[in-house]
């Protein structure tokens, strides 16, 4: 019965490191493969809030300010958006596991 547990284990391992692999090839590859020009948001606020409201918010500003804005690293091109997205899954990858640890206790 024991080896079935070990067999267990090490299947659900490969499973969580295959699916981190493909996690930081799609944060690699998404810079190259999103679309130049996105609207989803903006173009769905426009449907709920009026045209004066939202230049009205936009001229606002935010509250906090964005250590990535715009999903990249200001002056580094495509690679500075590749180092941003990584740099977010990589930490969202960690916290994951971090409350996974507490919560497991």
């Amino acid at each position: 019965m024991s080896s079935n547990v070990a067999a267990s284990g090490r299947s659900n391992m490969k499973f969580l490191y295959a699916g981190i692999v493909i996690a930081l090839i799609l944060a690699v590859l998404a810079p190259f493969l999103a679309s130049p020009d996105p609207d989803g948001l903006e173009s769905a606020a426009g449907g709920v809030v009026s045209e004066e409201k939202l230049a009205e918010m936009e001229e606002a500003g935010s509250v906090f300010s964005s250590p990535m804005p715009d999903y990249g690293i200001e002056g580094m091109g495509k690679s500075g958006e590749v180092a941003a997205i990584v740099a977010g899954t990589l930490l969202v990858l960690g916290i994951s596991y971090g409350l996974g640890k507490i919560i497991k206790k």
